[in-house]
């Protein structure tokens, strides 16, 4: 308990101390330098979400890193166990990303600003209009370089378990174009399960496999399937 007391504490701490590094982004976004704003808002996103998982005293371990491509944008789709997910996810795998946040997180300070300068796209889950304008949104952003990350399950799985994928939930991936990089998370959910505000130390697998071409496998459904079998036989 005092593990989980002492990090929600740091959590907020940290937060605090990247408001000068925030108000340099806002400043060098005006200035439209755009590689240099997106390079201080890569460094200090991973910086942040490395020393949470550290804290929690997981050890990760990335299998597969080179199979992410380094010159172009990709579509990460990836398993959901836990709360960590994310931070792993964007303080371990070494290239900028943004995710399909729920718009909930809009109304969270300073993270949602962070959020919108990594181009995270927030969706209304119970607004059809709304995520399909995000789904483009999303699409708009690859386009321009910048990769993105999906759960396809839609929410975190309360036993660790592969659940099903939401139906149309890879509809971004196969419109954007973009090399499609399947994410195996395993153990995650042994740091903070779903439901739970407890955390404890875990040892974490990232499987990074190799990235797949959209434009091969235009059937969503088929595309759908064969990354699920990938990610499932990585659990297994």
């Amino acid at each position: 308990m005092i593990r989980t007391i002492i990090w929600f504490a740091f959590f907020w701490i940290y937060l605090l101390f990247t408001l000068p590094a925030l108000m340099k982004v806002k400043k060098l976004d005006k200035q439209n330098r755009i590689k240099e704003r997106d390079d201080l808002v890569f460094k200090t996103a991973r910086n942040w979400a490395r020393a949470l998982v550290n804290l929690t005293g997981t050890k990760i371990n990335i299998i597969g890193a080179e199979n992410i491509p380094k010159n172009e944008a990709v579509v990460f789709v990836s398993n959901h166990q836990g709360n960590f997910d994310i931070p792993i996810l964007l303080g371990f795998l070494n290239k900028p990303k943004a995710f399909i946040a729920k718009k909930e997180l809009i109304k969270f300070p300073i993270i949602s600003t962070w959020m919108k300068y990594m181009n995270c796209v927030f969706m209304d889950r119970k607004d059809i209009r709304q995520s399909l304008q995000s789904i483009n949104q999303g699409i708009e952003y690859i386009k321009e370089g910048y990769s993105m990350v999906i759960f396809p399950e839609g929410t975190r799985s309360i036993d660790g378990q592969l659940k099903d994928f939401k139906p149309g939930s890879l509809r971004l991936a196969l419109k954007s174009g973009a090399p499609i990089v399947p994410v195996t998370i395993k153990g995650s959910i042994n740091i903070m399960g779903k439901n739970s505000y407890i955390i404890k130390p875990a040892n974490v697998t990232v499987i990074v496999s190799s990235p797949i071409d959209p434009i091969t496998i235009k059937d969503t459904n088929k595309l759908t399937e064969m990354i699920r079998d990938i990610i499932k036989g990585n659990l297994e």
